[in-house]
């Protein structure tokens, strides 16, 4: 069974209850639709959902596991799991409730959900990169279970399917017990035009276009040069500035939020700086992430060619694959595409997954938890997503465990046959998570609107970050300084 909360019923909830969301942020958003639109959309599911559910039921005999989620994909592998293990399915059911993040409204939902308890709260819930910490480690972590009372053997799980150290770094709790882990890779490498670095540096090898931007050099000047060997060829090296701000932001020493003050690591002030570099030399085409005109440069129709975008394998498979104007080799820019190592290591976004503490049904949740995240067999969810078997017409998708990449097919077409394994791999390794905050949602769309203030002139340097400050003391529970 399925329930999908409409929009116009979550902004209800948000009216109802005091608990901790979190700020509206642009930054990350890959929906461009209207609230109106999902409203109607959702609710037209929602109905059809309950009639299902009136239909239907829950099987006789059965018990039901409450999964929450802001994506299907998620109680899309627990129905999965289902399907593939008749013993485990002749004894549960699920009924899922799906809350996009789109307008905010998932986050609230799910605190009041657990908070309240009962049948009816979560048994398992996903939370994803922007706001994970909330739930590993901050206002919310109490009602995560740690996976050992799940009947999982945490530490050789993660040990024989060699889990990215940042996944574990940040589904760990203050108590040091593993609370969430995830089923995607999302270390992050330099994605970028074979026809472009052909043209620019005489070779367009993975090797080649990672010397030429300064790969694994953890700094930028070299990533610049090539900026200005692109620019006498007449490309940009980059979209828009926020094409390097992960980069930058999960590279950072600090996060933004230091024993209840607010702090600017320097690497994320210097974004300041990097961000002003581009533009002022025309080493990009000033786009902003997620509109049009980054869609545009992923077709190579943009006002000039782009050398490339920083990411992970899902930038790959659900942004650039589907916004490069084609379906084949030769059509739009498919099949013009290599992937390298970054100047600088990182990660960008994922899916962790939890369960709820007072659940009655550990046992059931340990075995969903173990499949999805820590078995390496080819049974298991992991090598599936990894090679493209989990559904009909499945991509190739980086994967926690590097064990399994490691014995994987990652070639792609859309990478001109290059194995992406071979690079996200150490791109994993290489991505830090102990330089998140719960708040980092909200605070990241406060500063890139002042970054972008900046750079277009409207303000000084010395303002924009004043008037960062002003506005997170006025958004945010911290001392600022």
């Amino acid at each position: 069974m399925k329930k999908v909360l409409s929009a116009l019923s979550a902004l209800a909830l948000i009216a109802s209850m005091t608990a901790c969301g979190s700020t509206s942020s642009n930054d990350d958003a890959s929906s461009s639709t209207s609230e109106s639109s999902a409203s109607e959309s959702s609710a037209e599911e929602s109905s059809e959902a309950e009639s299902s559910s009136e239909d239907n039921g829950s099987s006789e005999g059965k018990t039901t596991l409450n999964i929450w989620s802001f994506t299907e994909e998620v109680p899309g592998m627990v129905q999965k799991y289902i399907d593939t293990h008749p013993d485990f399915a002749a004894k549960y059911d699920i009924e899922t409730t799906v809350i996009p993040t789109t307008d905010q409204n998932y986050q609230p939902a799910l605190d009041q959900a657990l908070a309240a308890g009962g049948k009816e709260a979560p048994d398992l819930y996903c939370a994803e990169a922007a706001f994970v910490l909330k739930y590993t480690q901050g206002d919310a972590s109490q009602y995560a279970c740690p996976y050992k009372d799940l009947g999982i053997d945490v530490d050789a799980g993660i040990k024989d399917a060699e889990i990215a150290q940042y996944t574990v770094d940040i589904g760990t709790n203050g108590s040091g017990d593993v609370v969430g882990l995830g089923y995607q890779a999302t270390g992050g490498a330099f994605i970028y035009r074979r026809s472009i670095a052909k043209d620019a540096f005489g070779d367009d090898s993975p090797e080649a276009v990672s010397k030429a931007i300064g790969g694994g050099s953890n700094s930028w000047d070299t990533f610049f040069e090539a900026a200005e060997t692109l620019k006498g060829k007449g490309y940009g090296i980059v979209s828009g500035d926020g094409d390097i701000w992960h980069a930058v932001e999960n590279s950072s020493d600090q996060g933004w939020i230091v024993d209840g003050k607010l702090t600017i690591d320097p690497k994320r002030e210097a974004f300041l700086d990097l961000s002003k570099k581009l533009k002022d030399n025309d080493y990009h085409n000033d786009t902003q992430d997620w509109q049009e005109g980054w869609f545009a440069d992923m077709k190579g129709e943009g006002s000039k060619g782009i050398l490339g975008f920083f990411g992970p394998a899902w930038l790959i498979n659900y942004t650039l694959a589907p916004n490069c104007g084609g379906e084949a080799v030769g059509e739009g820019t498919y099949g013009d595409w290599g992937i390298c190592e970054p100047p600088i290591g990182f990660f960008w976004g994922g899916t962790w997954v939890l369960a709820n503490k007072e659940s009655e049904h550990k046992d059931a949740l340990g075995e969903i938890i173990n499949w999805i995240t820590l078995d390496t067999s080819e049974d298991g969810l992991q090598y599936q997503w990894a090679n493209g078997t989990y559904a009909d017409g499945g991509t190739k998708d980086a994967v926690a465990s590097a064990a399994v990449m490691a014995k994987s097919d990652g070639t792609l077409d859309f990478l001109g046959g290059q194995n992406m394994f071979d690079i996200f791999q150490k791109a994993n390794a290489f991505a830090n998570g102990k330089n998140l905050t719960q708040y980092d949602e909200a605070i990241n769309s406060l500063w890139r609107d002042q970054v972008r203030q900046y750079t277009a002139g409207e303000k000084d340097r010395d303002a924009a970050i004043e008037d960062f400050k002003s506005n997170v003391s006025d958004s945010l529970d911290v001392t600022v300084d």
